[in-house]
């Protein structure tokens, strides 16, 4: 089930794991060992370093491309020349086989399986230009800011305001990252891009002023993202909003929101209750209900990786059973025994030819993640709610690549929200050959976001800018 954002299908976990030595071969493993693995097109280099302490073989492990660095393994064992590398607690495995001096094996996580051979060798670090982040002195000032969430038990947020020079009461906008844990500039480690920092430094440069913050539990930012829903995530935007009028000093002359993807569900819910925010930017943000948003994004992302008619169209009506389980089904309990019967109930259909897919595991993850509250608040959510009771003017734009919120129906979906709110003030357009990120892409696939050198389009850069300066928003 992919969540909504283009940043989180990482399956490594910046958490311990469980290494196995093996008899007579054991010495052999002392040091380093080096592996890539890949997932969906991206490339996440692995390192295991293992050490022998008091007759116990103990190892740490890095991710450098999610930059993560000596995260404490739990335990090691041997069985022969056999090698298996596991942490229950995120359900991921590696298991392998020492031989030629290479370990050869397969990562596994949540039923997903991808082969990962490990080797003495680092290999060369790729060189990756991300020509548009700003470099040397900046032409605008940056503020450490830090705000607190009353509504959240207190819990304080930091950010990062810059202020354009020589301008008086500017505008500011407050940039809303997509779903899962994002730090201030929206960073994604394994692609090498940081979007809000190139989105807030450009907007700067034109003059008007950028709030970009750290998610709660990231960063400096306090709190935690467990068992927090959008909803939750709107809380921490509204007391961004109460900071920024307590700038006295600086005297915004208005206060605007920008969401990237489930950013721009988050936006419309805080401007459709707060009747002062001056103006709202939607980036790829959903027009339609969480299920169908999440179904079109399966399905189109399942059509780039070649996926077969016959196994797409299975897997589209698998998840609007279970998604339609999640929306008749508001007791946690009772969903979590309606998902387990429905599965096994097809994998005991001698009919069906995908049975044996639906393992134990499977089911498991399945339960796990749509009872979860971020994902059973998605998709129960339509931003129609949201958006026919916002006010202010609008600017909503996607790219026509987009594989993970589809340009045509989420487009048309805000529209129809905005219409129903009788909002005159509102600019739509679907820009060509942009893709989740708003890179210039070929495909929209996920394995283009990292080798692309582009990290936001210029294109949409000078609209968004162009569109708040000049009095339209």
């Amino acid at each position: 089930m992919n969540r909504l954002l283009a940043k989180k299908w990482i399956i490594i976990s910046c958490m311990g794991i469980l290494l196995i030595p093996f008899g007579a071969s054991a010495q052999n493993l002392l040091g380093d060992w080096y592996g890539t693995l890949e997932v969906q097109g991206m490339k996440l280099r692995i390192v295991f370093h293992i050490q022998k302490d008091s007759g116990t073989y103990k190892t740490t492990m890095d991710s450098p491309d999610q930059g993560a660095k000596g995260i404490a393994c739990s335990a090691t064992k041997v069985e022969g020349n056999q090698l298996e590398i596991a942490l229950e607690k995120i359900k991921m495995r590696y298991a392998g086989q020492f031989t030629g001096g290479v370990i050869k094996g397969t990562f596994s996580q949540s039923g997903m399986e991808f082969p990962m051979v490990l080797s003495r060798e680092a290999g060369e670090e790729e060189v990756v230009r991300r020509p548009q982040e700003p470099a040397g002195p900046l032409p605008y000032s940056a503020e450490q800011v830090y705000f607190v969430n009353k509504s959240a038990g207190g819990i304080k947020l930091a950010g990062t305001l810059t202020i354009p020079k020589g301008v008086e009461h500017p505008k500011v906008v407050i940039l809303i990252s997509g779903s899962g844990p994002q730090n201030r500039d929206e960073e994604v480690k394994a692609f090498h891009h940081r979007p809000f920092l190139v989105w807030s430094d450009y907007l700067t440069r034109q003059g008007i002023a950028v709030l970009r913050f750290d998610d709660r539990g990231v960063g400096e930012s306090e709190g935690s993202q467990e068992g927090a829903t959008s909803a939750d995530f709107a809380t921490d935007v509204e007391s961004a909003v109460s900071y920024l009028r307590t700038r006295k000093d600086i005297g915004f002359s208005q206060i605007g929101l920008m969401g990237h993807s489930e950013g721009g569900l988050i936006a419309p819910m805080v401007a459709a209750k707060d009747q002062g925010i001056g103006f709202m930017v939607l980036l790829a943000g959903p027009g339609v209900a969480g299920d169908v948003v999440l179904r079109s994004q399966a399905n189109r992302i399942g059509e780039l990786s070649g996926g077969t008619k016959d196994v797409l169209e299975y897997n589209d009506r698998l998840r609007a059973k279970l998604y339609e389980l999640v929306k008749t089904e508001p007791d946690t309990g009772l969903l979590k025994n309606k998902i387990q019967e429905y599965l096994l109930s097809l994998r005991t259909n001698p009919n069906d030819q995908h049975a044996k897919e639906i393992t134990d595991k499977m089911i498991e993850t399945q339960v796990h993640a749509l009872c979860s509250p971020w994902l059973n608040y998605f998709i129960r959510t339509n931003p129609i709610d949201y958006l026919s009771k916002v006010h202010c003017p609008v600017l909503a734009l996607n790219g026509d690549k987009d594989s993970q919120v589809l340009s045509e129906m989420n487009l048309k979906g805000i529209k129809k929200g905005l219409q129903l709110a009788g909002n005159n003030h509102f600019r739509i357009e679907e820009m060509k050959d942009l893709n989740h990120l708003f890179q210039t892409c070929k495909t929209g696939g996920l394995e283009e976001y990292g080798k692309i050198e582009e990290t936001v389009s210029p294109k949409a850069m000078e609209l968004v800018a162009d569109w708040i300066v000049n009095g339209r928003g």
